[in-house]
């Protein structure tokens, strides 16, 4: 029997991370609009959100833009039976970026945040990259 690869354990973790920025994301606008919206049918477009369930949300959706990029990363890394440095340190990169991306982020702290998502980014990068330049 093998065990899960860490790279996967983090995927794994980024998963959940991405589903509890869901959650927050539905919670803050639900918190604002009220239960009647968010059992509505939701025809008529969404009311403005208020500065941090506005942050929430657009932080939730900047995130769902590079995770299947860092998933796809992964994957293809996993397939490839690639475990490296890379991989390993760019997986702690990409959770460890978004993490703070949204700390940053829902904080209203401009430009270091770009800085967290580009650690984030590179990451991804790095374990794409790693079947490539492996032996």
């Amino acid at each position: 029997m093998m065990g899960i690869s860490f790279e996967l354990m983090v995927l794994a973790a980024a998963s959940l991370w991405g589903f509890l920025q869901l959650v927050a994301a539905a919670q803050a606008a639900n918190a604002q609009h009220g239960l009647k919206w968010a059992a509505s049918p939701r025809d008529v477009e969404m009311p403005s959100l208020a500065p941090i369930p506005g942050r929430i949300n657009r932080n939730f959706r900047n995130y769902m833009e590079t995770f299947p990029f860092f998933a796809a990363a992964v994957l293809t890394s996993q397939a490839a039976g690639v475990h490296n440095e890379l991989t390993h340190w760019g997986a702690i990169a990409y959770i460890g970026g978004r993490i703070a991306y949204t700390a940053l982020y829902i904080s209203g702290i401009p430009l270091i945040r770009s800085l967290f998502w580009n650690i984030a980014a590179f990451g991804a990068l790095a374990v794409l990259a790693a079947p490539f330049v492996s032996r």
